[in-house]
C-alpha cells in the first residue's frame, strides 16, 4: 500500500507551525510496514484542497489528513472530501452529543459553528476524539481510503494509536523496527566511514545515517512478518555497529544526552553546577529538563561578563588581562569556582565567541572552552563550531555534556 500524508493549514505554509504531526505519523506508518511516497502541505483553500487531493489519489492508496476539522469558516477538509468522494455530509449524533457536552463543561454555548463539526460524509468510519472536540473519520471509496484526523498534535496522536492504527493493521505489508542510534563526539563521515561497507552491502535490516542539531544517527530499519522476529534482525547488526563506533554512541531512538547525563549524576550521587558565559544557561537548561535532577543539581550561574567571572565565581583579573575571557585558564578557573562556591563534586563551565561578530585570527568566532572539575580534578576542552550563533551555543552545550558523560562514565 503506498501512502500520502497530506497536513492542511495555511499557518504551515506560513511556517507559522513546524509540521510535526507528518513526522510522527510516517514513522508509525512504517512501523505498520506501509511504504509513504509523499509529504503535502496545502492552504485552506478549497480549490487547492480539492486539487491536493485529486493528486495525492493519482499516486497514492492511502492519504491521511490532519488539519481543518475545527469549527471556522476555512476549516474545509472534512467539507472538500465529502465533495471529492460524492458523499453527502449528515449529522452522526454520538458525535453531537460529545460536541455538546464538550461545549458544557467547558462553560461555553453550542454554536453552529461547533455544530458543523458533527456533520459527516455519508457512510464513513467515525474516528473518537478523546482530548478535543473535532472527531476524525474514514471515507472508503473504489480502492482509495482518506483518513481525516484533527491537527493538534496532543489530539492527532491518541486518534491514531487507538482508533486508525487498529484499522490499518490489516493493510500491513509485514512489519518494520527500527532503531536509531545516536553518536556525538564523531562527525558524519566520520561516523559513515567506520560503517561504510556494512552501508554499502546492506540488505535487511538498513542502515541509513542522518545528522540533526549538532549530532549524528544511524537508522536500522528490518522488515519480518511478525515484530519479533524485525526485532530479531536488528540485534546482530546493533552489535557490529556498537563494535566498531564504542563509546561514541551515547544513546538509541529518542534518548537526548541532558537525559543520559542526568541519570548517570543521580545513579552516583555526582552533584554538579554550572557557570556558562557563551552557553547563557542553555546547559543548566538542558539538564533540568531531567525529571528528578534536583538532588544532584545544585545551581547554574551566567557569567557573561568578566566582572562576573571575577566577583562570582573568583576568576583571576590576572588571568583575564593575560589570557582573554575566551582562554583555557579562564574556562579551567570558572569550573573550579562554581564548584567550590556551590560546594558541588562537579563544576563544568564554557566559554566562547558564538559571533557573528566578535571573533578574530587567534581567537575566531566558534572557537569555545570548557573547563570541568570533578572531585578535585580540573581539566579543558578546546572546541572549534561553524554556523551561526544558536548553533554554535547549541552544539557547545551538547558537546560539553557529552565530555562530561565520557568523564564520569
Amino acid at each position: 500500500m503506498k501512502a500520502e500524508i497530506l497536513a492542511v493549514g495555511t499557518e504551515l505554509l506560513l511556517g507559522d507551525i513546524v509540521n510535526t504531526n507528518a513526522q510522527y505519523i510516517a514513522r508509525r506508518l512504517a512501523d505498520l510496514g506501509i511504504s509513504v511516497y509523499h509529504h503535502s502541505v496545502v492552504g485552506d483553500n478549497p480549490e487547492r484542497l480539492k486539487d491536493a487531493y485529486e493528486l495525492a489519489f493519482k499516486r497514492a492508496d492511502l492519504v491521511i489528513t490532519t488539519g481543518g476539522l475545527g469549527p471556522t469558516k476555512d476549516d474545509l477538509t472534512k467539507e472538500i472530501a465529502a465533495e471529492y468522494f460524492n458523499k453527502e455530509l449528515v449529522v452522526d449524533e454520538e458525535s453531537m452529543k460529545k460536541i455538546e457536552e464538550y461545549s458544557k463543561r467547558n462553560n461555553r454555548p453550542v454554536l453552529e459553528s461547533n455544530k458543523k463539526q458533527a456533520y459527516m460524509p455519508k457512510g464513513c468510519i467515525i474516528l473518537k476524539n478523546d482530548h478535543g472536540s473535532a472527531p476524525g473519520c474514514i471515507i472508503e471509496d473504489k480502492g482509495k481510503i482518506l483518513i481525516m484526523m484533527p491537527g493538534p498534535p496532543r489530539e492527532m496522536k491518541p486518534m491514531f494509536e487507538n482508533y486508525a492504527v487498529p484499522y490499518l493493521e490489516k493493510f500491513s505489508d509485514g512489519v518494520l523496527v527500527s532503531r536509531v542510534l545516536r553518536v556525538l563526539g564523531l562527525g558524519e563521515s566520520e561516523m559513515e566511514d567506520r560503517v561504510k561497507d556494512i552501508i554499502d552491502s546492506q540488505d535487511n535490516p538498513t542502515v541509513a545515517p542522518y545528522v540533526k542539531d549538532g549530532e549524528a544517527t544511524l537508522r536500522i530499519t528490518s522488515k519480518a512478518n511478525i515484530k519479533e522476529e524485525a526485532v530479531k534482525l536488528l540485534v546482530p547488526m546493533e552489535s557490529n555497529i556498537r563494535e566498531r563506533l564504542g563509546d561514541y554512541i551515547y544513546g538509541v531512538d529518542d534518548t537526548t544526552i541532558e537525559e543520559v547525563v542526568a541519570k548517570l549524576l543521580i545513579d552516583k550521587n555526582l552533584t554538579i553546577a554550572t557557570a556558562e558565559s557563551c552557553t547563557g544557561g542553555l546547559i543548566a537548561s538542558k539538564l533540568i529538563n531531567y525529571p528528578g535532577i534536583s538532588s544532584v543539581f545544585m545551581e547554574g550561574v551566567v557569567s557573561y561578563s568578566n566582572d562576573a567571572k571575577v566577583k562570582r565565581l573568583g576568576v583571576k583579573k590576572e588571568t583575564l588581562d593575560k589570557y582573554g575571557a575566551v582562554s583555557k585558564e579562564t574556562a579551567e578557573e570558572m569550573a573550579v569556582g562554581i564548584a567550590k562556591t556551590a560546594g558541588t563534586d562537579i563544576g563544568i563551565s564554557v566559554t566562547g565567541i558564538a559571533g557573528p561578530d566578535g571573533g578574530t585570527a587567534e581567537k575566531p568566532v566558534g572557537l569555545v572552552y570548557v573547563g570541568l572539575y570533578i572531585k578535585g580534578s580540573v581539566k579543558t576542552k578546546k572546541l572549534n563550531f561553524w554556523g551561526d550563533r544558536q548553533n554554535i551555543r547549541n552544539r557547545t552545550a551538547i558537546s560539553a555534556l557529552d565530555w562530561l558523560r565520557r568523564e564520569i562514565k
